[in-house]
C-alpha cells in the first residue's frame, strides 16, 4: 500500500547529475519521501541531505535491477512517482547513446514489471533534440505536435526511448522535452559564460539563430506539477521559457551581469566549426573521454530555430517560468563568481 497523498514516495533515477540534484531537493521541499537511484561510483556531492534514501543500481547488469529495486522498499510497496532522469548527452562512442538512453530505459521498465513496482506516474526526461531541426525559414515554433525528425545520434536515442514508452500500455508515462537547461553546476553554458567573462563570444554560422532556455528550478517545478496533475497522463510536453533570444541578446545580457564586460563576438563559418568538431571528437576518442565539441554537438549548434510553444504545459498543469533568462542568468553568474572565488582561495 502506498503512503498517503501528503507523503508521496518518489524515486529519482539518474539523481547524480546536474538536474538530478535539484530534482531531489525539490522533492524533499514538497514533503515527499525521496529516494535517489545512483550507481556505486556516482558522486553524491549534491545529494548530501540526510533525508534522502539511496538506491544503488547497476544498469549494465540487467538481472540485478529488479532485486535491487525490490530490496529498497518493504515487501509489496512501490514508489508513487518515478522520475527517469538517467541519460548521456555526450559519449566517446556514439553507440553508447543507444545503450544508455534507450536500452537502459527498456531494462528498467522490464525490472519494474518483474518487481511488480509500476508507479502511479512515470516521467521520462527526453530532450528537444528528439524533434530535430525546426523551421529555419519562418522560425515557426516547435510544438508537442511537431513530427520528430532527429538528426543527431543523441536525438535518435531519445526518440527511440519515447517510442518504446508509447508501446507500453502498462506504463503511466509522461514525457518532457526540455530545451537547454542551465543553472548552477551546469557545465556547457558555464563555458559560454566563462568565454564572455574573458571578452570573447564564439558563434557558429551567420544566419539568425533563435535560442531558448529553461532555468533548472523551473524545470524541476514543472516535473512535480506535471506528476500531480490528472491531465498529463501519456502526454508529451516541451519545457522552455516562452521567449526566444538571439545570441547577441544572450551575449549582451551576460556581459552586463558580469559587470559590463566588453566582448568581441567571433563568428565561425559552419565548415570551420565542423572541422573543429571532428578534430575535438577524435582527440576525445584518443584520450578515452567524451568531448563537449563533436559532430553531434555541431549539428545542434548549426540548428537555427529553437523557438518553442509551451501552451500545452501551461494548459495542463499551469506551467510558468519564475526565472526568465535575465533572472536565471543572474543567479547562475552569482554561483559562478562564488565558485571562482573559492577556487582562487584554494589555489592560494
Amino acid at each position: 500500500m502506498n503512503q498517503t497523498d501528503d507523503k508521496k514516495r518518489v524515486l529519482v533515477v539518474g539523481a547524480g547529475g546536474f538536474i538530478g540534484g535539484f530534482m531531489a531537493a525539490e522533492s524533499l521541499r514538497r514533503g515527499y519521501d525521496t529516494y535517489v537511484a545512483v550507481r556505486e561510483s556516482t558522486s553524491r556531492r549534491y545529494l548530501n541531505d540526510e533525508r534522502l534514501h539511496f538506491v544503488v543500481l547497476d544498469y549494465d547488469d540487467e538481472a540485478s535491477l529488479a532485486p535491487s529495486l525490490k530490496s529498497a522498499l518493504p515487501d509489496g510497496e512501490r514508489w508513487d512517482y518515478i522520475v527517469y532522469n538517467l541519460g548521456a548527452t555526450k559519449c566517446v562512442n556514439f553507440a553508447d547513446f543507444n545503450r544508455i538512453n534507450y536500452l537502459y530505459l527498456c531494462n528498467f521498465i522490464e525490472a519494474l514489471r518483474e518487481a511488480d513496482m509500476m508507479p502511479e506516474r512515470f516521467l521520462f526526461m527526453s530532450s528537444l533534440s528528439a524533434l530535430g531541426p525546426g523551421d529555419e525559414r519562418d522560425y515557426t515554433p516547435l510544438t508537442s505536435r511537431t513530427i520528430p525528425a532527429p538528426n543527431t545520434r543523441y536525438g535518435v536515442s531519445k526518440i527511440k526511448a519515447e517510442t518504446f514508452l508509447e508501446t507500453c500500455a502498462d506504463v503511466p508515462w509522461i514525457i518532457f522535452r526540455p530545451t537547454g537547461v542551465y543553472g548552477p553546476h551546469e557545465k556547457d553554458y558555464l563555458m559560454m559564460i566563462e568565454s564572455i567573462d574573458r571578452h570573447f563570444d564564439f558563434g557558429v554560422g551567420f544566419k539568425t539563430q533563435l535560442l531558448t532556455f529553461v532555468y533548472v528550478d523551473d524545470l524541476v517545478n514543472a516535473v512535480f506539477d506535471a506528476l500531480s496533475s490528472p491531465a498529463t497522463l501519456k502526454k508529451k510536453y516541451i519545457i522552455s521559457e516562452p521567449n526566444a533570444y538571439t545570441q547577441k541578446e544572450f551575449r549582451k545580457l551576460t556581459a552586463h551581469l558580469l559587470g559590463g564586460r566588453w566582448v568581441i563576438p567571433l563568428r565561425l563559418p559552419l565548415w570551420v566549426a565542423y572541422a573543429a568538431s571532428v578534430v575535438a571528437e577524435k582527440w576525445g576518442t584518443f584520450k578515452g573521454k567524451p568531448s563537449t565539441l563533436n559532430r553531434d554537438k555541431f549539428k545542434i549548434m548549426k540548428q537555427r530555430n529553437w523557438n518553442c510553444d509551451v501552451s500545452d504545459a501551461i494548459a495542463d498543469f499551469g506551467f510558468k517560468t519564475r526565472f526568465p533568462l535575465p533572472k536565471g542568468l543572474e543567479m547562475t553568474i552569482d554561483a559562478y563568481r562564488k565558485s571562482k572565488a573559492a577556487g582562487e582561495g584554494e589555489a592560494k
